[in-house]
């Protein structure tokens, strides 16, 4: 967006700009959004990579790349009247007492955890664990990273610890804070009571105290600093609004639903699938099934599974050199259904590289024919991903007693045509693509909120439906063919 329309959009009446900073696991945007009566446009002002650095101690983020694009990004957008900002979950980086940032903050994906979560069981059990915080399973549960960290110099040295949209919030404003949706996914937030879960950080030795205090989307949190206004060339004040900082609470904010009979598939580097709800499911049939109980807006409850998602193409693009995309997927349109299925959910695609054999090696073990070129490797990926959105949508009905009538797929995957009529077929359920860039869509209706330009949940879901391209598919094909490969790989 150039300056001047970033100055039409501030300045227009009755509508208001807002910069939405959404850091993804592989790229980070800022995006300018325009809220008026009846309005919402999002456009693109900056975007930058986001990619990760193996260095002798393990994998890293590379937090200062991410906050250089930040600020790039924020020069791009021009004249805003709020800044939002939504990110990744579970990681984190430590702050000594000066508040500087004590190293680059650990990869989800590195292998600290590795075995980690068996040694905090002996102390606190699954079952209790669950019952306590709601939180599925994840090797790399913020928890298990504290674990892992618990005897290293830099815990020992931090006197402060922020979540990684929260640690860029404050080095724009100098101020600290913990956004509630995203602490809900260290394990160490209590879902009913929407406050830490001091007993499991009692018996874990857990130090509370490193956490900033608790703030919720809508809550202010700071202006941008004077060296930030003068980098970025914005005049201030500008406000920084804390948003739904977990992107997947951002993007569930921007599912264009009516009433409650739907569920939803945030799609891109993960799928997480799963329901909305008004209070979480603690059962131990939902810990069983590996369901998670994450906070969002208004009071809600996200239960859903995570899934591989579309991390599992994303290394097979990387290890075949980035062929065009489009191409690929109209090939594997043609590649015959179902042939070959892997479990989306396995953690033993978690770690990069290698993927395309991995695949391979997963299908050859189970006896199912071996996919052998890239379209059917990735017609592979496509059905494995819409056989787990099956199972998941299927299951959260089941777990929480709720029954849908629509599925809605936001994110990037909205985009993947041939994904989206796959998870119709397989759910055998219409399926409402897009938006595309709900979480920054969501991040932006936050902040319009906060400004009295956007109500409840509902209302701004009115204004997505108005505004936004939808794309709807109906269900069709065999499903009994899903059926019998779900069996297929449940033998496997």
């Amino acid at each position: 967006m150039s300056t001047a329309n970033a100055e039409m959009s501030a300045g227009s009446a009755g509508v208001r700009a807002y910069a939405a900073v959404d850091l993804g696991a592989s790229s980070g945007r800022v995006m300018v959004g325009r809220v008026g009566a009846g309005t919402l446009e999002l456009t693109e002002a900056h975007r930058f990579p986001n990619r990760p650095v193996r260095v002798p101690e393990g994998l890293r983020w590379d937090v200062l790349a991410l906050y250089a694009g930040v600020l790039d990004g924020l020069r791009a957008a021009g004249p805003v009247d709020s800044v939002g900002i939504d990110g990744w979950a579970v990681d984190y980086g430590l702050l000594d007492a000066d508040g500087a940032l004590l190293g680059n903050p650990v990869h989800y994906r590195d292998t600290r955890t590795d075995g980690v979560a068996r040694t905090v069981w002996e102390t606190v059990p699954p079952a209790e664990l669950y019952a306590a915080t709601g939180l599925q399973y994840a090797p790399f549960n913020t928890l298990y990273q504290l674990a892992a960290a618990r005897d290293s110099v830099q815990l020992a040295q931090a006197r402060r610890l922020l979540l990684i949209p929260d640690l860029i919030s404050y080095w724009l404003t100098g101020e600290q804070g913990t956004e509630l949706t995203n602490a809900s996914t260290t394990q160490l937030i209590d879902p009913r009571t929407r406050d830490w879960a001091y007993g499991v950080a009692d018996r874990l030795g857990v130090d509370l105290s490193l956490f900033a205090p608790l703030r919720a989307p809508g809550d202010p949190a700071g202006l941008l600093r004077e060296e930030v206004l003068e980098e970025t060339g914005l005049s201030g004040p500008v406000p920084v609004t804390a948003v739904g900082s977990h992107d997947t609470a951002s993007a569930v904010a921007a599912v264009p639903a009516e009433g409650e009979r739907f569920a939803y598939i945030c799609t891109g580097t993960w799928s997480l699938a799963g329901l909305e709800l008004r209070a979480p499911v603690l059962t131990e049939e939902s810990r069983a099934a590996n369901f998670t109980n994450e906070l969002g807006l208004d009071g809600t409850v996200r239960h859903l599974r995570n899934i591989m998602g579309l991390w599992l193409l994303q290394e097979c693009l990387r290890a075949w050199g980035d062929p065009e995309l489009d191409g690929l997927l109209r090939e594997a349109a043609r590649v015959p259904a179902l042939r070959s299925v892997v479990d989306a959910g396995d953690t033993a695609f978690l770690a990069p590289g290698r993927m395309p054999e991995r695949i391979a090696a997963a299908c050859r073990a189970s006896g199912q024919p071996v996919p052998a070129s890239p379209a059917e490797i990735t017609r592979c990926i496509l059905d494995s991903l819409a056989l787990a959105h099956r199972r998941a949508v299927l299951d959260a009905q089941r777990l929480a007693g709720h029954p849908v009538d629509v599925v809605h797929v936001v994110g990037g995957g909205a985009r993947n045509a041939l994904l989206c009529r796959l998870t119709a077929d397989a759910c055998g359920l219409p399926v409402v693509a897009g938006p595309a860039e709900a979480a920054a869509l969501g991040n932006v209706l936050v902040q319009a909120r906060a400004h009295g330009l956007v109500g409840d949940l509902a209302d701004g879901r009115r204004l997505l439906r108005r505004t936004q391209p939808l794309a709807r598919y109906e269900p069709g094909g065999d499903p009994e063919r899903w059926a019998a490969a779900e069996a297929r790989l449940a033998r496997a």
